[in-house]
């Protein structure tokens, strides 16, 4: 009888997690998918820091990526924008690194000091992905300190916005309101503990202690009013000079009146006020601010035309090649624009061969071929190696910048009306007429005291805490969820704005479409053993075509690759099984053009023998034409592209009529199109993705960037939808309609306590027991009814 072993074969990267190539990369007897994982594993070894593994399973990111060129960082002026602090003997940086995403990463970049004596501290900010970083500047520079994140896999992105635009730090914000909530819970719970025995009658017992306890709730009440619920009053205060009666006037009404009445019961020892009712009002009127005010601190939602440049330019003079800052940049300077790097500034192509990348800025997703002598304009990405050209106009001047000027971008947008906001306003009229009226009843029939009593009672009850507490506890719970399906928004008031729209505008290059989402077919006659061929040779290269190749042959790795050759952007072409075989455009393999159709193509060349060609043909996001359906039953569907018509015929069926599609557009022209929109009475919600479409996001009532990944430069706009979740579109707009109806039920429910407790406001007969059980369960009943409804709502919406 023979044994059978069965040997487990990783074949998955070990640091990443990626699958393997045919041949892998081996280090220790472990394989990766590519040199730079199997780097970061040995430098991680070589400092001991193997124990990085022993937190997740494959902590790492794959480091097959061509990362940005750093020499800029050691000039001073550059260096010192980007410092946080510096003397002569320390500096404080503050990296924002993407590819923090585990507890190993933090691990990782809060051990740095192992890997470079001269590093004193490291803290990292997991949420909004930050590592700041303490260091002897005499003895390791920024570049290298960049560098070192660089070989341990953690690329530090830094942008020109870094540099020049001072960022508010929201984390100062959120410290001071959670001191507010810790002070005000505090308060809470010891109020309440004191004003137990006058819950259950047992004052009349312990009469020496009545007092004493009743001035120690007033001290805790002081912090309370002063501290913790002064932004109540500002904010009352600063509307009520612009005319405006918000939600924050009844509540800082309401404090003001609870907190005056106790301090009178309490001061002429009538009895022993509010004080735990006013401290729980405030402690959860702040932890609903606290939930409104909760978003994602590692995406922007308020970038520009600079977060998109680069921070420095390779500029050529008569000492050689020199890095400058970008504001440096000026008209006749010569500048080395490498490959894959963007273009900052108008220029004349002097040197090379320019095959740009416009669809970030233009819309128009075919490369671009420039001639020498012809203008460049700003925002191209060079795909083609290295070009040199001579600025014609400096940065501030370019046609970039110009769109950046539009008075679109020069006023802020409307601010979003909320329901709670509208119906706040009436709320208050009809208090203030309920407690007057209440108050001049008790008058007329005599009585003065309970006039008054009657009147801060109506005052107390009525202070709208559940109301307040409504939208923002419901808008959280939907927020919370619609971030699990990598749809991130600028605020909760976007949910009621989702909810109002009733137009919705396209971009197409990058937004209903991908450029990794072509499909291929094939014109001519291929074997198996060709198409292996094909396959392998592919499995080489990085570009999109070259993937989507490997998936239309669905083989394994067979052959091994030599003598590879890569043209970005042109082709590729190596030796499999003794064979030449080569991949890429006509004119790249010395084909005429003139000879095939237009459009995408990838020729194929084996032993000079012309095999025929791949055809791309673009394909439409996951779910697009059910998302056309379900939202044109409803809503007017518009398309809004800087390409050229050749999908006309394709997106035909998606839209409504023709005169709903619109190529060729400049971003002026979207953003003048979503104007016309609104004048007529439209709700306007914007798709793009692109510098072309900033404008028209800025624009629209609601503007949402789709990206394939977060971390990537995106357009100013009040979302930011993961490209994998779009064709969840429609589920995030039900949800968002059942969270309105969420807050319409609660304030519902707010208003039948509201009634329960102005029956016995009105006749002066509110007592402090009678507010300490009517308030806190109103509260806890709305809080538990919208996250609850909320999460029922999501499962229906099969968004959990």
């Amino acid at each position: 009888m023979s044994a059978t072993k069965t040997l487990e074969i990783s074949s998955s990267c070990y640091h990443c997690g990626e699958d393997l190539p045919a041949s892998p990369y081996t280090a220790d007897q472990k394989n990766f998918c590519c040199l730079g994982c199997k780097g970061v594993y040995q430098v991680l070894q070589g400092h001991h820091m193997g124990d990085y593994y022993a937190y997740n399973t494959v902590p790492g990111k794959r480091q097959s990526g061509t990362a940005q060129r750093l020499d800029y960082l050691d000039e001073e002026l550059i260096a010192a924008g980007l410092l946080d602090y510096q003397d002569e003997q320390m500096a404080i940086v503050t990296f924002y690194v993407p590819a923090i995403h585990c507890s190993s990463c933090i691990w990782l970049l809060e051990n740095l000091y192992k890997f470079h004596s001269s590093i004193r501290l490291s803290r990292t900010d997991f949420l909004k992905k930050q590592v700041c970083i303490t260091y002897k500047k005499a003895e390791l520079s920024l570049r290298q300190l960049a560098e070192l994140l660089v070989r341990i896999g953690y690329e530090p992105l830094i942008s020109l916005q870094d540099v020049v635009k001072k960022q508010q730090n929201p984390s100062s914000q959120d410290k001071t309101l959670l001191t507010k909530i810790a002070v005000a819970g505090f308060c809470f719970g010891n109020s309440m503990l004191l004003s137990f025995p006058e819950y259950f009658g047992l004052s009349g017992l312990e009469k020496q202690f009545s007092d004493f306890f009743g001035w120690l709730n007033l001290a805790f009440a002081l912090p309370v009013v002063f501290y913790s619920g002064r932004d109540y009053f500002s904010s009352a205060w600063h509307n009520l000079k612009n005319g405006v009666l918000n939600l924050d006037f009844p509540l800082a009404l309401g404090i003001a009146v609870m907190f005056g009445r106790s301090a009178a019961e309490i001061l002429s020892h009538t009895g022993a006020g509010f004080v735990d009712t006013l401290c729980g009002l405030v402690f959860f009127l702040l932890i609903g601010r606290w939930m409104q005010q909760h978003t994602y601190h590692h995406l922007s939602f308020e970038r520009d035309y600079r977060s998109y440049f680069p921070v420095a330019v390779t500029c050529i003079n008569a000492e050689g090649e020199k890095a400058i800052p970008l504001e440096g940049l000026k008209k006749g300077d010569r500048i080395l624009i490498r490959n894959n790097e963007i273009i900052p500034a108008d220029a004349i192509l002097l040197k090379g061969r320019a095959t740009l990348d416009f669809s970030f800025v233009t819309g128009e997703s075919r490369p671009v071929e420039k001639v020498l002598g012809e203008v460049v304009y700003a925002g191209g990405r060079q795909l083609e190696g290295a070009i040199e050209l001579e600025v014609v106009k400096p940065v501030s001047q370019s046609y970039l910048t110009r769109l950046w000027n539009n008075e679109s971008f020069k006023h802020s947008k409307n601010h979003i009306k909320t329901f709670s906001a509208m119906a706040s306003k009436y709320f208050s009229l009809m208090l203030l007429l309920l407690a007057f009226c209440t108050a001049l009843f008790w008058i007329f029939k005599g009585d003065v005291s309970r006039a008054m009593a009657s009147f801060t009672a109506v005052l107390i009850i009525a202070c709208p805490c559940a109301l307040a507490l409504s939208s923002p506890f419901t808008l959280a719970a939907v927020l919370s969820i619609f971030d699990r399906n990598k749809f991130y928004l600028k605020s909760t008031a976007v949910i009621e704005e989702l909810a109002r729209i009733d137009t919705f505008i396209f971009d197409k290059t990058g937004t209903i479409s991908h450029p990794e989402s072509a499909g291929l077919v094939f014109s001519g006659t291929l074997s198996t053993e060709q198409a292996q061929l094909i396959n392998d040779l592919a499995r080489n290269s990085g570009h999109p075509l070259s993937r989507e190749l490997v998936r239309w042959a669905g083989l394994p790795a067979k052959h091994l690759v030599s003598h590879y050759q890569e043209k970005v952007g042109r082709g590729i072409r190596g030796t499999l099984n003794g064979q030449q075989v080569q991949l890429g455009s006509a004119s790249f393999l010395g084909l005429d053009p003139l000879s095939f159709p237009q459009g995408s193509q990838v020729h194929v060349l084996i032993d000079g023998l012309h095999l025929g060609y791949f055809l791309s043909s673009q394909r439409w996001r996951p779910g697009f034409k059910e998302l056309a359906l379900k939202l044109g039953q409803s809503a007017g569907l518009h398309l809004l592209s800087g390409d050229q018509d050749h999908d006309l015929k394709e997106l035909l069926p998606f839209f409504p009529s023709l005169q709903h599609l619109h190529f060729k557009q400049s971003p002026q022209d979207k953003l003048d199109y979503v104007s016309v929109l609104q004048k007529k009475g439209a709700k306007v919600l914007m798709f793009g993705d692109g510098l072309n479409d900033a404008g028209a996001l800025k624009q629209s009532d609601l503007g949402v960037a789709v990206t394939d990944n977060i971390n990537n430069f995106s357009p100013g706009c009040d979302a930011i939808l993961d490209g994998s979740s779009f064709s969840k579109i429609p589920q995030f707009i039900r949800q968002a309609k059942d969270a309105v109806k969420v807050i319409h039920m609660s304030f519902g429910i707010s208003l039948l306590y509201n009634m329960l407790g102005l029956f016995f406001a009105v006749q002066g007969l509110l007592s402090p027991l009678i507010a300490a059980i009517l308030m806190p369960l109103s509260t806890v009943t709305i809080i538990l009814f919208t996250s609850i409804s909320a999460r029922l709502y999501a499962r229906k919406n099969q968004l959990l």
